[in-house]
């Protein structure tokens, strides 16, 4: 009798191990699923940017921050610049208004775009860096058409000056239209009525502050 219940109890062993087992590659199966899933995801995460995204990341960290400061600095100091030079019938004098409103602004628009936005919520890059491209570029718009004043003539450096500035205004046009996707007849038209109007402030007040 004992031998009978020992072959019994062996049986009911088998029995349980062969219902277990369904459960033991049960789990096993869901372990591997949830690796690959995660192996996945990890994947994507880590997967590189398309062309596009570099594209739009370049226009939005590079672009975007330099044409801004070229703008402003091809359109802003305009005004003093051409102002002085009514004023004063000088081109050394004019020079160096040109150069400090060049160079205030270009600080200016840098600590502006610097500090205006952190780019972790905006994923517009470091601003310290946009900063630097910012102001660099306003400087650079700015002493474009203030460098022809080293002519030590009036009228030469005028005529090269306004040559200058066509050809920035021309320039930022082309730009918007490349990188922002503009419409290319739209951007010319609205750059040089801006900058013609700052252009002609300019020398109307010069001509005001001469007496003419």
């Amino acid at each position: 009798m004992s031998k009978d219940n020992e072959i019994a109890s062996h049986n009911a062993t088998l029995r349980d191990s062969d219902n277990f087992a369904p459960a033991t590659n049960i789990g096993v199966t869901d372990t591997v699923a949830a690796k690959a899933q995660a192996a996945s995801q990890t994947a994507a995460v880590v997967a590189p940017p398309t062309e596009e995204e570099h594209h739009a990341r370049f226009v939005l960290q590079i672009v975007q921050p330099a044409l801004l400061g070229l703008m402003d600095g091809s359109v802003s100091t305009l005004a003093p610049l051409f102002a002085t030079a009514g004023l004063t019938h000088d081109a050394h004098k004019a020079f160096f208004v040109g150069l400090a409103a060049s160079v205030g602004a270009g600080i200016s628009m840098g600590l502006a775009e610097a500090l205006s936005d952190d780019g972790v919520v905006s994923g517009r890059g470091n601003p310290w860096w946009r900063g630097i491209i910012t102001g660099a570029a306003t400087m650079l718009g700015g002493m474009l058409h203030t460098l022809p004043f080293l002519i030590p003539n009036l009228t030469a450096a005028l005529h090269a000056a306004y040559i200058v500035v066509v050809l920035e205004l021309f320039a930022i046009a082309y730009i918007r239209f490349r990188f922002m996707k503009s419409p290319l007849g739209q951007t010319v038209v609205q750059v040089i009525l801006g900058g013609g109007l700052v252009f002609a402030i300019g020398l109307w007040l010069g001509s005001l502050g001469a007496g003419g």
